[in-house]
């Protein structure tokens, strides 16, 4: 069975036990997660319930593992013959979580 979840403004596609790395969440780490935002519901037998635009009585349980960082980007500006050059990096905040359980 899988679903497509909305988690903090994205879209994902998840299974379960499945681990993703969504935006940060405020939880704590070991805290268990309920998911309502669901859009799509599919199972093997390729039975497809589609939202409009949520489907009402499905949820998605989760459970926070731990709050990392993901890889730098680095940012660099150039503007030619004026010698300027700006060299910046960022790293995006991630959580990580495992679904739990996906109840229609």
């Amino acid at each position: 069975m899988y679903a497509i979840v909305e988690i903090a403004g994205k879209q994902f596609k998840v299974s379960k036990e499945q681990r993703l790395y969504t935006p940060k969440l405020q939880s704590e780490v070991g805290d268990s997660l309920t998911f309502d935002k669901v859009l799509l519901v599919g199972d093997e037998q390729g039975a497809v319930a589609v939202g409009n635009p949520m489907l009402d009585g499905v949820t998605i349980t989760a459970k926070v593992l731990e709050h990392t960082k993901g890889d730098k980007v680095i940012v660099f500006k150039k503007k030619r013959r004026n010698g300027y050059k700006v060299k910046r990096g960022h790293r995006q905040n991630h959580t990580k979580i495992v679904i739990e359980d996906i109840v229609k």
